[in-house]
């Protein structure tokens, strides 16, 4: 269905913003060496930057410092919880401007990637899909499923028509010259038997019948229905890509992962500048034309919209860290392999290439075109360094690496060898946030079950009660107890992903589960009054999944509780969907006048409890952390705007938290009285807080 269909207020909108001068068009096609952009061959480095990950006044220092780093294209996933949280509700302010993001692109003079999915994974909550999909009658999400389709043909049209009326195809004169349909489907068609090929054909065909005059390409799906070109995701795309399906196609590259997403609990994984160029050298000296880094920079996964026990710090590892700062050596280093790779352009996609063994483990590969056009890669795989001859003429290969010659001669850059400095990334204390005085509180109320007013005879799923308007589902009933101070033993299976117990309104006890674990079990011995007691369960979710088939079949929050080894999974429970702060939003201005805030310290208990306090901006430009090091577990906001969900106490195996700096972009602040609350789950100390400034020097 057209966006203009369904949608006429938001179409006129578009139509507003559409730019009034058109530039000239341009023909993207492609054959089976690269992309052909008006006529040309191009090799294309690319850098995936996430809007939604970033705010728009960091846009354009990104882009900026992507293209001194030799980028050509910025690639984007198209996130649809975001732009439709709730179905025919649209929102694209703010970071959600895609309009306003490939603008920036198109001034900085760079082309553009859009990958619409709209399922994208990417380490988002639901894998980008909105939950309001899971209630529609029939719902089978990435398969050969009526309501799915009709739902993602309706909202990728609508993304191609924002893009349309704002002449943002390089078809229409703008940058975007690519164009992603799904997103490494080939891993999960499986799981839909007969339903799995038909659907990859009709995304194909309904992607390229809305007429972008760009290709599209399909990553991770070896059998990409032409004219859709099938793409690599991957750290060894040089190594594992069995190439296009075509001869008529290229070899693309739509994923070089630059790092390893976090999770909390786990140690930071870091990968190597040098790991990093050898793999694209060896991926282009194979006929590849296009790499993208994921990620170019990370970013913050802001509010919620982190998946399941992702952190809120997304690829701080990437050449563009969390804040913006280049991370070198890998900024510089791909920055002096791309340069040497563009010297060897005419070789490359003209030339036709020859492998030479040059050892055992050694060996060339030489583009020769017309004459005096040459270019060769020297590639090591050894791990030891060794000397070869290459045309008579004697070169020394580090281990493990890839020697560029543009005109087959002179060794301009080694994979192995950078000749950039080590940043080193500064936290400074601005500001320590250690004055009681300076801070007050207020305790969430633990829910009991005549509190509530939604009942049910069983455990409900906590997903589909939250439908991720909350990450907090009460669950609770009452059971009478003919003696006091009875001892019982209190068994809870969740499915997860973190859990807190009280009884009788006071704090008994919590457990959680892992990235890789996310169901586990609470055993608590826990005493009971004579006559009524009160069971209140807090499920917490930490992100909805991301990825594997059947999404909507997926699940959260405790699955069956025993007392005494007596079940009591089908009994009176009583629910309610989020807390009261979060309800009342007393993370706002506005919000916090709707309660009483009472002094630092006045809580007995301190689980579950609210923390506000007000700072002055740091003076400058640099960007700006909050450290929570003495905190436990919950979400912080600064005036109003949730900057990410925290969860100090998850240590890793090293013993050290997963994520300590909690990035406040410089957008959300005003010079004077910003608003900072923090939920806490646990028992975090505010009074450790402290606002930091971060700069990055090169190692001397």
């Amino acid at each position: 269905m057209e966006g203009k269909d369904c949608c006429p207020l938001l179409w006129r909108l578009l139509l507003a913003m559409a730019v009034v001068e058109v530039a000239s068009a341009w023909n993207v096609t492609y054959d089976g060496r690269s992309l052909i952009v008006d006529g040309e061959r191009k090799i294309l480095f690319s850098g995936s930057i996430h809007y939604p990950r970033s705010t728009p006044q960091m846009w354009p220092s990104l882009i900026a410092k992507a293209k001194q780093g030799g980028i050509d294209v910025i690639q984007t996933y198209v996130f649809w919880n975001q732009h439709e949280p709730q179905q025919g509700q649209y929102d694209f302010g703010g970071n959600k401007d895609i309009v306003r993001l490939m603008k920036e692109v198109q001034a900085q003079g760079l082309y553009a990637c859009l990958r619409i999915g709209p399922y994208i994974e990417s380490e988002w909550t639901y894998g980008g899909l909105p939950y309001w999909l899971h209630d529609i009658p029939g719902m089978v999400y990435r398969s050969d499923n009526e309501p799915f389709k009709f739902q993602m043909q309706k909202f990728t049209t609508m993304i191609v028509n924002m893009m349309k009326a704002n002449n943002l195809y390089a078809s229409q004169g703008g940058p975007i010259i690519l164009s992603q349909i799904e997103n490494e489907y080939q891993t999960v068609e499986a799981a839909f038997y007969e339903r799995g090929p038909p659907y990859v054909r009709w995304a194909a065909q309904m992607a390229v019948g809305l007429q972008t005059g760009v290709p599209w390409v399909m990553c991770k799906q070896d059998d990409a229905p032409d004219p859709v070109i099938n793409a690599c995701n991957g750290m060894r795309c040089g190594e594992t890509f069995a190439g296009p399906n075509s001869p008529n196609k290229p070899s693309i590259w739509t994923e070089n992962w630059t790092s390893h997403y976090p999770v909390f609990g786990e140690d930071q994984h870091t990968r190597s500048a040098e790991d990093i160029a050898f793999h694209v050298a060896l991926f282009v000296a194979k006929k590849g034309s296009y790499v993208n880094y994921y990620m170019y920079h990370g970013g913050t996964n802001f509010g919620r919209t982190a998946s399941a026990f992702v952190t809120t710090s997304y690829y701080d590892q990437a050449p563009l860290d969390e804040y913006g700062l280049m991370r070198q050596p890998q900024w510089g280093h791909l920055a002096g392999l791309h340069s040497a790779i563009k010297l060897c352009s005419n070789a490359l996609l003209y030339g036709t290439p020859v492998n030479i063994s040059l050892g055992r483990l050694q060996h060339a590969i030489v583009f020769r075109g017309s004459p005096g056009i040459c270019a060769a890669f020297l590639i090591n795989n050894d791990t030891r360094s060794t000397s070869i001859l290459f045309q008579n003429v004697p070169y020394a290969l580090p281990p493990e690496s890839i020697s560029i010659l543009p005109d087959c001669k002179t060794a301009v850059f080694n994979t192995a060898e950078t000749s950039t400095k080590v940043s080193i990334r500064t936290m400074t204390i601005n500001q320590k946030l250690d004055s009681s005085e300076k801070w007050q509180e207020y305790k969430e109320a633990i829910v009991l079950f005549d509190m509530t007013s939604f009942r049910a005879n069983t455990l409900l799923d906590h997903m589909n009660i939250t439908k991720d308007a909350s990450d907090y589902l009460w669950y609770t009933f009452r059971v009478q107890q003919k003696s006091p101070n009875s001892k019982a033993e209190l068994d809870v299976f969740s499915h997860g992903h973190a859990l807190h117990v009280f009884v009788n309104g006071v704090y008994r006890g919590s457990a959680h589960g892992s990235h890789g674990n996310p169901t586990f079990s609470l055993q608590q011995s826990v005493f009971f009054n004579k006559e009524t007691n009160y069971i209140s369960l807090l499920s917490v979710t930490v992100g909805f999944p991301n990825s594997g088939p059947h999404l909507e079949q997926r699940i959260a929050g405790p699955h069956r509780l025993k007392i005494n080894k007596v079940d009591f999974t089908n009994y009176a429970w009583g629910y309610q969907v989020g807390l009261s702060g979060e309800n009342k939003g007393i993370y706002t201005d506005v919000g916090s006048l709707k309660v009483q805030w009472n002094k630092y310290g006045s809580s007995i208990s301190h689980q579950l409890i609210w923390y506000k306090t007000t700072f002055d901006a740091p003076v400058g430009n640099d960007p700006v952390a909050l450290n929570l090091s003495s905190m436990g577990k919950g979400e912080v906001y600064i005036n109003g705007q949730s900057i990410g969900r925290y969860w100090v106490s998850f240590r890793t195996a090293s013993g050290v938290p997963s994520q300590t700096w909690y990035h406040i972009p410089q957008s959300y602040l005003k010079p004077k009285g910003n608003l900072l609350v923090i939920l806490e789950e646990e028992s975090g100390n505010p009074l450790g807080i402290t606002i930091d400034t971060i700069q990055a020097t090169e190692q001397q």
